[in-house]
């Protein structure tokens, strides 16, 4: 009896799940369900001190039952989409973003109401935020439609694009909701560029950028307010920042342990904005550069391995994905260190929240999908951006 072991999927299987096996980015893969993990274990740490702002809830680890749910759907979501062929990945993304759009449309008639945001539609036992699909699907349709522009078949893919983000922006600001605002435009921003847009576009963008921020801060008091704590250490308001900030230090090296952090149970929202302060405290620095090395690896790696794509729209589509993705961790980190004002924006894969884990498994999925190696996706010499110009 030979004690050789068999592997799983033999590379002459044709079957789509070894076809899969072989394909797929393994190492990219791994670092998404390696942060779910964190994400996971980082639930049970903070569960406990979540629920004591909550009478009504009284198992310790209602939100670590519930992460497993929902790390489990992310999961699931990320694994089935990752089968897609890039056709599919932009069938599913122009859905998701249609529905996206119509809820968010319903919102201020009919969602949740939470800190002055109408943000969230309640379904029973769930509550959707449907902002989070739209991030991931919004950058794949506007990829699609510089593609489509950069071929001169007459499709004005870019006016589309131009106008399905501003209809999206429109019913963030209405919300309000200017955190997701930002990191949509910022990516937006930089899927256009990637396409092969004119420098000269991209200041005329850039200014059209400066003045909506200053248009932004003259409008919303929510906004003004959290620049004005950020400028001012110490201020009454700074109470959520400061205790997160404490958290950090105390974690030194090595943490104080699992289970042991103190500074948890005086920071809000610390499950969900947060919880990268509480992974500081328990474990140190040592997982807190674990997780931003992950978070390197899924964004230096998914870049490079989009950059050899041989399709314009499959390499523009994932790059922004992978974009996304590590915007949105440098956005929390930041915060979390008190590097820039404050958020509401959750940590990719390790925050406590249904819609964020959903659509985080959705965004890595899709870019997943677009990265396999197919026969002519990576073709020799196709190591640059596309030279198309999209606009005259």
């Amino acid at each position: 009896m030979s004690s050789s072991y068999a592997p799983t999927f033999s590379r002459n299987d044709k079957g789509p799940i070894a076809t899969w096996f072989w394909t797929v980015d393994r190492g990219l893969l791994g670092a998404a369900l390696g942060l779910m993990a964190i994400g996971v274990a980082l639930s049970f740490a903070s569960s406990p001190a979540a629920i004591t702002a909550d009478d009504s809830i009284a198992d310790p680890f209602h939100y670590s039952w519930r992460m497993l749910v929902w790390a489990s759907g992310g999961v699931g979501l990320m694994l089935l989409t990752s089968l897609l062929s890039p056709k599919g990945v932009r069938r599913i993304a122009v859905v998701a973003l249609l529905l996206a759009i119509a809820v968010m449309a319903l919102l201020p008639f009919i969602g949740d109401e939470v800190k002055g945001a109408a943000r969230w539609i309640n379904l029973g036992p769930f509550s959707l935020q449907p902002s989070e699909f739209a991030k991931p699907s919004l950058i794949v349709f506007a990829a699609w439609m510089f593609a489509e522009a950069q071929k001169g078949q007459g499709v004005p893919g870019v006016s589309i694009a131009f106008g399905v983000y501003a209809l999206t922006v429109g019913l963030l600001v209405i919300q309000p909701d200017i955190g997701q605002t930002l990191l949509i435009t910022t990516t937006f921003i930089a899927v256009f560029f990637m396409a092969g847009v004119p420098l000269k576009w991209m200041a005329v963008i850039g200014t059209v950028g400066v003045a909506g921020i200053v248009s932004i801060y003259a409008l919303f008091g929510h906004v003004r307010d959290r620049v004005a704590v950020f400028l001012n250490p110490g201020a009454e308001d700074s109470h959520q920042i400061d205790r997160a900030s404490e958290a950090i230090r105390a974690g030194g090296l090595v943490g104080r342990g699992v289970g042991e952090g103190v500074m948890k149970r005086h920071v809000p929202d610390l499950h969900t904005d947060f919880i990268y302060s509480v992974g500081a405290e328990e474990f140190g620095l040592i997982l807190s550069l674990l997780m931003i090395g992950l978070y390197a690896f899924i964004v230096v790696r998914g870049m490079s391995r989009a950059m050899k794509l041989s399709d314009s729209f499959a390499q523009t589509a994932a790059a922004g994905l992978f974009m996304l993705i590590g915007l949105q961790a440098c956005i929390n980190v930041a915060v979390n260190l008190n590097l820039i004002p404050t958020k509401g924006m959750t940590l990719p894969f390790i925050s406590y929240g249904g819609s964020s884990m959903l659509a985080m498994g959705l965004t890595m999925g899709f870019a997943l999908a677009l990265t396999r190696k197919r026969p002519g996706a990576y073709e020799p010499g196709a190591g640059a951006w596309p030279g198309g110009r999209l606009l005259p």
